[in-house]
């Protein structure tokens, strides 16, 4: 009984901090230029060119090993989203802050509407960790330190969505350890089965 009440309070404890690191990113680090720039971000939409750039750029140079690639990176993308959608927020069913009729009037909606579904964890931080870690890890011998920028991509992203008021810090970095996950793996398996030839070679 006692390693029972002490699990649940620190969940409590952890809850709490969640709760407060949300009040910081979405209402205490709020101005008008992120609230301009922050919703667009986290739209996949705006994101099309660069993913229609990257299966040209791959299957253009890299031949067969590039569509190898697109199929890995589509791969990561799904499992990622399943794991986060499918298996944890079903698992879990935390509510989103936005949605949350204790807390809502702590939250700053930058967006349309609350987004449905549960919160943990962020299928955003998920898939966007996910991506980073597959090109970061298959790119690095041919892009040397650039492959760092698609973290930066991610954790911008990832930020996004606790600003815009729809996830707690805690469901992106939920996501996120989900993404680095399936694409370390997914990474791993692609230099190990194709790889890619430095470009000088």
């Amino acid at each position: 009984m006692f390693f029972l009440q002490t699990q649940l309070s620190f969940l409590q404890q952890l809850d709490q901090w969640d709760k407060w690191l949300f009040i910081q990113v979405n209402n205490h680090q709020s101005n008008p230029f992120f609230d301009s720039i922050m919703p667009f971000l986290r739209t996949p939409y705006y994101w099309a060119p660069l993913y229609l750039f990257l299966l040209v750029f791959f299957t253009v140079n890299f031949k067969g090993r590039g569509w190898w690639w697109v199929v890995l990176f589509i791969c990561t993308v799904s499992l990622t989203d399943i794991v986060s959608s499918k298996v944890f927020k079903e698992a879990f069913e935390r509510l989103r802050p936005c949605q949350d009729p204790d807390f809502f009037e702590n939250v700053r909606l930058l967006v349309s509407r609350c987004s449905g579904g549960f919160s943990f964890t962020s299928s955003h931080a998920a898939n966007h960790f996910g991506m980073a870690t597959f090109f970061f890890l298959t790119t690095k011998s041919n892009f040397k330190g650039w492959g760092w920028i698609a973290f930066l991509w991610a954790a911008v992203i990832s930020y996004s969505q606790v600003y815009v008021g729809v996830h707690y810090p805690f469901d992106v970095l939920g996501g996120a350890i989900i993404g680095i996950v399936f694409g370390l793996f997914m990474g791993m398996f692609f230099n190990k089965r194709f790889g890619f030839a430095n470009f000088g070679k």
